[in-house]
């Protein structure tokens, strides 16, 4: 199977969704897509996965906050909308990694930069951001290098 890119999976789904008439796919597909069509247009450039994926995992934790408020605020049918949007975007990211796969990565990046402080942190972060991309929550990363750095 040939690996296609997370834009091109898309730009196939909305298709299909438009071929099926899945009004709700469709919509939060092209929501996604015009997403990455302004950051391209913006920046002058075409993104890549990586880059598709950090618009990605904004688009996630969007949902999450607001399916937060919405609990909070006890709107059960905008929770329930919030739901699909969130599930159908986690399914063009990539595999998450185990705990246990983060730490090994974690201790790797460690040794090849020499970290011994919490002050390494940053530097740790920079060799991890790529591995990790859409692969690892890089809020509880960051916490889980800080509780290591500060042994």
């Amino acid at each position: 199977m040939v690996d296609i890119s997370i834009k091109r999976r898309l730009q196939d789904d909305m298709k299909e969704a438009m071929r099926a008439r899945d009004q709700k796919r469709l919509d939060v597909i092209r929501f996604v897509l015009a997403a990455i069509k302004q950051k391209e247009i913006d920046e002058r450039i075409v993104l890549d996965d990586n880059q598709t994926t950090a618009i990605l995992e904004k688009f996630v934790k969007q949902r999450k906050d607001a399916l937060e408020q919405f609990k909070a605020a006890g709107r059960d049918d905008l929770v329930a909308k919030e739901n699909f949007e969130l599930e159908l975007v986690r399914a063009y990211l990539p595999e998450p990694l185990s705990m246990e796969q983060v730490s090994v990565l974690i201790e790797q990046a460690m040794k090849e930069v020499g970290a011994v402080s919490v002050r390494d942190m940053g530097k740790v972060m920079t060799i991890l951001k790529p591995k990790l991309q859409g692969r690892a929550d890089m809020g509880v990363v960051g916490a889980k290098i800080k509780e290591r750095l500060s042994e």
